[in-house]
């Protein structure tokens, strides 16, 4: 299988008020919009997208229907810092407040009005106790 894209869909009851957040605060653009679904696109990279479809629509089979949960989404920028004081002067929640980990990330964790965790995170240098965890390119 050769994959063309690749982009995470967010099922939710409230599908304008989610693709607003998304569009407030990490700075998506919408490329679509319905009352059922929205798609959306990062002002920044037009790689980087996110679908939003209401979870009981008919397209999604009734024993996937619902809300997404157990979801952390992860957005790697080039300033955690920025964007934190941002959220953080917007009023979000923040979960994990900005900090360096020894396993190769700047980073904190906030959250969506559906409860979706989102991780901004810069790469930074691991710890030589993380780095030794990393398998060889073509090892296994």
């Amino acid at each position: 299988m050769k994959t063309t894209s690749y982009y995470p869909v967010l099922m939710t009851d409230d599908v304008a008020a989610t693709a607003a957040f998304y569009v407030e605060h990490f700075r998506f653009k919408p490329l679509f919009n319905s009352d059922w679904y929205v798609h959306l696109q990062s002002t920044e990279d037009k790689r980087v997208n996110l679908g939003i479809v209401h979870g009981d629509h008919e397209t999604i089979p009734q024993e996937g229907r619902g809300r997404t949960t157990g979801l952390l989404i992860n957005f790697e920028v080039r300033d955690p810092d920025a964007v934190y004081e941002r959220v953080v002067a917007a009023g979000l929640p923040i979960l994990r407040s900005l900090r360096d980990e020894p396993f190769g990330q700047r980073h904190f964790i906030t959250k969506d009005p559906n409860g979706v965790l989102i991780d901004v995170i810069k790469p930074i240098p691991l710890s030589p106790e993380f780095q030794a965890q990393f398998v060889e390119a073509g090892a296994a």
